[in-house]
């Protein structure tokens, strides 16, 4: 028999992933767990700036027409999700990370770089290496949502995989599990990156993490658990 699978992500990605799974063979079943909103902000002159520093597709998402005045502005995109989003604007992504922003910003060397960053309200604090100078501007954020009743009873009667894409999405659902009662030691996490694993906490089954930050390979190692 095998493990119920959770997607715990806002749409569009919940939708993506659950038709993704469904093609997979694998029956999975999922709400959003917050909402996000786009912010007002303004928009600083481009050329103050070598580049974009994006680490969500959210910025392109809920950026607005702002976007279009730092579109002669390339892009590094904290991963291949970010760098589509990028792209699917208009925007020409000069490096694509791997293992969050921190890491991209430091494989950047031997030139002095003055950056923008587009972020969420709750963005991961950054350390620039020596050379890199970075301005932070917030273009969207989150709202909370309530677990849905027929996932947590479910969660509560049979546990099973729970899939993360972000930091926020894991901090809601460790939320939601105290708050109603659910077992955490039940449910086993698969989890995009090392990030997540860290503000998912402790008390789960297990918590495994991809070996690759891409949906497919996030699918994959849930496939190997629900067995």
């Amino acid at each position: 028999m095998t493990r119920p699978l959770y997607v715990f992500r806002p749409e569009p990605g919940l939708s993506v992933t659950l038709e993704t799974a469904a093609a997979q063979g694998l029956e999975a079943s999922g709400c959003p767990l917050f909402e996000v909103e786009p912010v007002e902000w303004t928009v600083p002159p481009a050329d103050e700036f070598a580049g974009l520093l994006v680490g969500s597709s959210n910025v392109f998402r809920h950026g607005g027409k702002q976007l279009d005045k730092l579109a002669s502005l390339p892009v590094y995109a904290v991963g291949e999700a970010t760098a589509d989003g990028a792209r699917e604007k208009g925007f020409i992504v000069l490096r694509t990370g791997k293992g969050g922003l921190q890491k991209l910003i430091d494989n950047m060397s031997g030139k002095e770089r003055h950056l923008l960053r587009l972020a969420g309200e709750a963005m991961v604090d950054l350390d620039p290496p020596e050379g890199i100078t970075i301005d932070t501007r917030v273009v969207y954020r989150t709202a909370p949502l309530d677990l849905a009743s027929n996932i947590a009873s479910m969660m509560r009667e049979s546990g099973g995989v729970a899939l993360l894409h972000s930091g926020e999405a894991a901090k809601r659902l460790r939320a939601e599990c105290e708050r109603l009662g659910i077992d955490r030691s039940a449910i086993t996490l698969a989890v995009l990156g090392p990030r997540i694993a860290e503000l998912a906490g402790d008390g789960w089954e297990a918590v495994h993490t991809a070996p690759q930050p891409l949906d497919v390979e996030l699918l994959a190692m849930a496939q190997a658990l629900c067995q």
